[in-house]
């Protein structure tokens, strides 16, 4: 690690530079809100979303992520503020050929340009947090380098301050949801974004999961090419899920079977997921002859390990709703880390199990839904749900089942988006088979070991 690495690191500048430019966005949107609840009538929530939106749009980088991952959590926020949030787009103008230089100057030292073959000057693709070139290495392998913008941590740092201010703002409305845990979460989720050295561990372990799966790709990383804020892999060639949404129904399905199996095994077996399902994060690559074959998963900055009585809680809540056994319910319910859980509560909770689970549930081929666009996905249900936990006062959601919550939406708007047909319950059955607790756990634990990644709380 350089010495112009180090001084990267949380620049007092940096963060209150960002301080002012994101606290006076949003510090005038909420101005704005309160202003004119004060003067009574019933909010137009439609219009503060747009104020937010507004505000956060003109800033790339973290605090949009965070917002649309607000925007899949039940009643987090407003679901009209949601929906204007979820407008917001990811991408980041890229940075220049100068700005590069000095980075990967900064990571590898003068005369990095000696240690690739070729490298290109223009990004492949630019994103919140970093962006990605092509290169090449002397052996001949095509690699993608993977660049974090500068002062992120700063960034970071200061995004999550006002992330405090838009759940100031929402807490005056009598929301359903406290959202201590969940900004706790995210916090900690997104600052594990912006350490590459972990990713490339979490890529490791995602390597050793799919070994032997023909179906799912994952990229190796390049130590020698790699630090803490640049990570360099093999160049995964793939064309976007979305290029194939016009392909035969065959093909449609075979690439949402991959990418199931790409999110319930690891979980069911190993207790980790891939929290951000973004079609951006994944490809799809061809066999010999063309056809489309499997998945390529490209990004591992969002990875949530789970201790094994959270996964043993997930797949007790499935057979409890389909035995109907309420006790196994409520029991899984408090696995998750709910609280304060009555006969009105669990009927709540089940509003929204049901509509996670239902595909789940019936052994038959469908839709994950029918008559709902990919971004409408889940919308309805977390609507019914915080209507109904507003009458009972804020519930305090569990940090685990945040990401948990995401992953599902985002996977489902997947399937929408290709319009697949399949028995989600023989698939989901298949990752659950004789699962036993005590198992995965030793599975999980000998898995992160392997990589030098920290156990999962087995309590």
């Amino acid at each position: 690690m350089t010495s112009s690495q180090d001084d990267e690191k949380n620049r007092l500048t940096g963060r209150v530079s960002r301080y002012a430019r994101v606290g006076t966005g949003i510090g005038s949107a909420a101005a704005r809100i309160a202003g004119a609840r004060l003067f009574g009538g019933d909010p137009d929530l439609r219009r503060e979303g747009e104020l937010l939106a507004a505000a956060l749009g003109q800033l790339k980088g973290p605090l949009m992520k965070v917002a649309q991952l607000l925007a899949t959590i039940p009643d987090a926020i407003p679901p009209e503020w949601a929906a204007e949030l979820m407008r917001l787009q990811a991408d980041a103008p890229a940075m220049g050929w100068a700005f590069v230089k000095r980075r990967m100057t900064a990571e590898l030292g003068l005369g990095w340009e000696r240690r690739f073959a070729a490298f290109e000057h223009q990004p492949a693709h630019a994103a919140s947090l970093g962006q990605v070139h092509r290169a090449t290495g002397h052996d001949g392998a095509r690699l993608a380098v993977k660049l974090q913008y500068p002062d992120m941590e700063s960034a970071v740092e200061a995004d999550l301050k006002q992330l405090g201010v838009i759940f100031a703002l929402h807490a005056r409305m009598r929301p359903a949801i406290d959202t201590t845990e969940i900004r706790q979460e995210i916090a900690a989720r997104i600052r594990e974004e912006l350490d590459y050295a972990r990713e490339a561990r979490h890529m490791g372990l995602y390597a050793g999961i799919f070994a032997d799966d023909p179906d799912i790709r994952v990229p190796v990383p390049v130590p020698a090419l790699s630090t803490r804020r640049l990570l360099t892999m093999n160049w995964l060639e793939g064309r976007p899920i979305l290029s194939h949404r016009e392909a035969g129904q065959d093909t449609r399905n075979r690439l949402a079977t991959a990418m199931f199996k790409a999110w319930w095994y690891p979980f069911s077996h190993f207790g980790v997921i891939h929290g951000d399902p973004h079609l951006g994060n994944y490809t799809v690559f061809d066999d010999a002859d063309g056809t489309p074959t499997g998945i390529n998963l490209l990004d591992y900055g969002c990875i949530r390990i789970f201790p094994p009585r959270f996964v043993e809680g997930v797949i007790d809540l499935y057979r409890g709703l389909m035995a109907e056994d309420r006790d196994r319910i409520v029991s899984a319910y408090e696995s998750w880390g709910f609280r304060g859980l009555d006969t009105e509560l669990i009927d709540i909770l089940n509003i929204w199990a049901r509509f996670i689970y239902g595909p789940l549930l019936t052994d038959r081929v469908r839709r994950i839904a029918d008559g709902v666009s990919p971004a409408e996905y889940g919308r309805r249900e977390a609507m019914r749900v915080a209507q109904a936990l507003k009458a009972r006062g804020p519930v305090t959601v569990p940090r685990e089942f945040v990401f948990m919550d995401r992953a599902a939406i985002g996977l489902g708007g997947v399937f929408l988006h290709l319009d697949a047909e399949l028995n989600f319950y023989r698939l989901f059955n298949e990752q659950i088979e004789g699962f036993d607790r005590a198992a995965m756990g030793r599975r999980q634990a000998a898995a992160l070991a392997s990589q030098g990644l920290a156990s999962a709380d087995a309590a």
